[in-house]
């Protein structure tokens, strides 16, 4: 089994240019030969968990996945346990309401201390606007303006943040545009540092569903939380969004998503990075909105999601010696760096995307006139 295997996943690899112990920084030092029975077996979730196993490095590990994902090479292997196991969950039980909060334990409350080393100093968890930015910092302030710019915040708006995170956005928009506001997420962790960061402002974060939430509000917002929702509760999601939002009123989406429409995340993501985690595509978001809101604009701007993580993972890597050892141990490294490295990959093959979705109630009077 082991040498067919080998035969097949290094046959499979040499037609895009990676060679196996090869002397390329994109080529795999494989260091346990059991790897290729588990590829066959395992998929995605192979290549990751024998990452993190030290079975493989490779010295250039997002330029090894850019290449496997924009060589298609994923096509070319028997459907595995791991994706089937995932479909039939996505499509059996709505995981995302079964477990609201559980993305909030396992991902953003693993410690305030490594996302502060990682992120800009904002801490904003989602993709920057690079367009005329040159670091980190920059690219992050870039996109938050770009936010308040087009839904065109005005001193005495109330906005809502949808997923606030470490209250980032709702800082930056009280400090720059004169709103007031109110927050929500699912972490404890990312709630109580938001207020902290924000006291003496006019926001607060809650931590709270997002379906739980009462209210009238000038403009909605919501970064990087889409990706959680899950595909049975998109409907929803909008139609909660529509009860909160004034009819005059703007909402803008930033999500990344997914060119086909699917019903589950990939395996390995969904087990150690996000749980219940998937791409909402394009025929679904517009499905979801359908007879609630008018779109008004759809802004693309996912390669720049590839700059974003190679930052993170450069501030991560840097930060990594002084990081608690005791909470991160190698493995959480190698899983960590495995993380940012193949979303890197997929945004730089442009087999993923990142979207702003600009939407009103019923049409801006006149016209929107597009942001950029």
């Amino acid at each position: 089994m082991s040498e067919s295997a080998k035969r097949f996943v290094t046959s499979q690899l040499d037609k895009i240019g990676v060679i196996v112990n090869g002397p390329n920084p994109w080529d795999p030092q494989v260091h346990n030969d059991r790897l290729w029975g588990r590829l066959l077996r395992d998929g995605t979730l192979g290549l990751g968990e024998s990452y993190m196993e030290g079975w493989w490095d490779a010295a250039a590990l997002d330029q090894f996945l850019f290449r496997l994902i924009s060589g298609n090479i994923q096509n070319a292997f028997p459907k595995d346990l791991a994706v089937m196991w995932s479909v039939a969950r996505g499509r059996l039980l709505n995981l995302q309401r079964l477990h609201v909060t559980e993305v909030g334990e396992k991902h953003y409350d693993i410690g305030n201390d490594l996302y502060a080393a990682m992120l800009d100093a904002r801490m904003i968890y989602s993709c920057g606007y690079w367009k005329n930015a040159t670091d980190l910092d920059a690219a992050q302030e870039a996109k938050l303006d770009l936010i308040c710019r087009k839904v065109g915040l005005a001193p005495g708006m109330c906005i809502l943040d949808i997923g606030s995170g470490w209250g980032g956005f709702l800082q930056f928009a009280a400090e720059r545009y004169g709103v007031s506001g109110v927050g929500v997420t699912v972490s404890k962790e990312q709630a109580a540092l938001a207020n902290a960061r924000t006291a003496g402002l006019p926001v607060e974060t809650r931590l709270l569903d997002y379906q739980a939430l009462d209210g009238q509000f000038d403009r909605i917002i919501s970064i990087g939380m889409f990706e959680h929702v899950g595909y049975k509760n998109y409907r929803a999601y909008f139609e909660k969004a529509a009860s909160l939002l004034k009819p005059d009123g703007l909402m803008l989406l930033h999500s990344i998503g997914g060119h086909t429409s699917t019903t589950h995340g990939d395996p390995w993501s969904e087990k150690y990075i996000f749980p219940n985690g998937m791409l909402p595509s394009i025929a679904q978001i517009g499905k979801a909105v359908e007879g609630l809101f008018v779109m008004e604009d759809w802004h693309n701007f996912g390669a720049d999601y590839d700059r974003t993580l190679m930052a993170w993972r450069d501030r991560f890597d840097a930060a990594w010696p002084s990081l608690d050892s005791e909470k991160y141990d190698t493995r959480f490294q190698r899983m960590w760096r495995y993380y940012l490295s193949s979303f890197a990959a997929m945004f730089r093959a442009r087999s993923i995307s990142l979207w702003q979705v600009v939407l009103s109630p019923h049409g801006v009077p006149g016209g929107y006139q597009s942001v950029r």
